[in-house]
């Protein structure tokens, strides 16, 4: 592997880039990559600081698990040191809860960009937030040994870090509520069956695979690329007419660009 420029590596998250390719790495493996406040602040940090030349982001998770969830300080009375406790957020306004709830689901939304494609990298552990992660990327590739569950609901809490859309997406209505309302876990056989999981991998594989996932992403030109994912991303909220306009106007602009004519 050729070496990375570090861009930021702070608060459980580190991000790499080489050329095209960013890496966001969870880095708190003794803490099966729990998540917090900070950490979400940092994966959002990450997105505003990857480079223009990035096309293609990798999340990773070091350890056995990818992420274990919502760190179990955030449910103590204290909180986290220097946040508010979920307490606390309870008590204020439903205007401030509602802002609060806004700022962390930042961390989840970028993965989605037009300009980029993201690929998850999954293995053990993908609990609740952690799930939620997995699902906030474009496409994931998990390891044999993959366990995803949304445990919000059996906490007496929703998801609510923007995990619904995609998962009901990828699933369906009637699966999505199933999952969502046991808790229970879903293995990299039925992920890869239903939709969850593009390709699963023994773990020892799982770098390599997103690796070599990359790589094919990066062969076809960059703005074809980027017009084919907005094309895809927004045809379930189009009619079918409206998805052949939207298809003969972004071809129209990828002829004019291949012939020089571009605006």
């Amino acid at each position: 592997m050729t070496s990375l420029d570090s861009v930021l590596d702070k608060d459980g998250v580190r991000l790499t880039v080489d050329d095209a390719v960013a890496t966001v790495t969870l880095t708190n493996p003794a803490k099966r990559n729990a998540q917090s406040p900070a950490l979400w602040r940092a994966l959002a940090e990450a997105g505003r600081a990857l480079p223009g030349s990035v096309r293609i982001v990798v999340l990773r998770g070091e350890g056995k698990s990818f992420s274990a969830g919502l760190h179990r300080q955030a449910f103590a009375p204290e909180g986290f040191d220097g946040e508010p406790s979920f307490l606390d957020m309870a008590r204020g306004s439903e205007a401030d809860l509602d802002a609060t709830i806004a700022e962390y689901q930042e961390a989840f939304t970028w993965w989605r960009r037009n300009d980029i494609v993201s690929i998850a990298a999954v293995q053990g552990h993908a609990i609740g937030a952690g799930f939620q992660l997995a699902l906030a990327c474009d496409l994931r590739i998990v390891a044999e040994d993959v366990q995803f569950a949304m445990r919000e609901t059996s906490l007496g809490l929703v998801p609510d870090l923007t995990g619904t859309h995609p998962l009901v997406n990828l699933v369906g209505y009637a699966r999505a509520l199933e999952i969502c309302a046991t808790g229970r876990f879903v293995h990299a056989e039925e992920a890869e069956r239903t939709g969850l999981a593009n390709l699963v991998v023994p773990a020892d594989q799982l770098d390599a695979a997103g690796s070599d996932l990359a790589a094919a992403l990066l062969a076809a030109p960059r703005d074809a690329v980027v017009e084919t994912k907005a094309l895809l991303s927004g045809a379930l909220s189009r009619t079918y007419e409206e998805q052949r306009t939207a298809e003969r106007a972004a071809q129209g602009r990828r002829l004019r660009d291949l012939a020089g004519l571009a605006d």
